[in-house]
C-alpha cells in the first residue's frame, strides 16, 4: 500500500505511536484479518511471509481462544491478552529468534505487523514480566 500523501503517512505514524502509547482497542490484539497476499511494486516487505497464514490457520483453528480460555494470568486485558503474548513469543521462534530480545526485531517490522492485523506486539520486557506470571500449577 503506497501512501498518497504527506498527510497519510502522518495519520499512520500517529497510529501506530497512538497504539504504542497505550491507546488499546478492545479484544486480542492479534485478531488478525490482513493476510492477503499479492504481487506488486511494494512499500514494504518482510522476510517473514508465511507468518500470515500461520497466524490465520492459528485463528481457524480457534487457538487464541483456547489459550485464553486455558491461561487466566492477567487482571485486566489491556491492550494484551494471555493469548497475544502467547502467539508473540511462539511466532518469534517460528521466525528465527532465540531470546525474547529478537522480539523487538520483529515489532519494528511494518509489513510483518501487517501481516498479522496488528499495529503493536508485546516489546520483549512485557513479554519477561508475562512469563514470570506462570506458577508451577499453570503448566501442564
Amino acid at each position: 500500500m503506497k501512501p498518497d500523501s504527506i498527510s497519510e503517512l502522518d495519520r499512520r505514524e500517529a497510529r501506530i505511536h497512538g497504539a504504542r502509547m497505550g491507546q488499546s482497542s478492545c479484544g486480542q490484539q492479534l485478531a488478525g484479518g490482513n493476510e492477503t497476499l499479492e504481487m506488486s511494486e511494494r512499500v514494504v516487505a518482510t522476510p517473514y511471509g508465511g507468518i500470515g497464514l500461520i497466524h490465520r490457520l492459528a485463528r481457524q483453528i480457534g487457538l487464541p481462544d483456547l489459550i485464553d480460555d486455558a491461561l487466566s494470568l492477567l487482571k485486566l486485558h489491556l491492550p494484551y491478552h494471555e493469548s497475544d503474548h502467547v502467539l508473540n513469543i511462539a511466532y518469534n521462534v517460528v521466525c528465527g529468534g532465540k531470546t525474547l530480545d529478537d522480539i523487538e526485531r520483529l515489532r519494528n517490522d511494518e509489513a510483518y505487523l501487517r501481516s498479522l492485523g496488528t499495529c503493536r506486539l508485546p516489546d520483549p520486557t512485557t513479554a519477561g514480566d508475562f512469563l514470570r506470571r506462570f506458577r508451577l500449577e499453570d503448566i501442564d
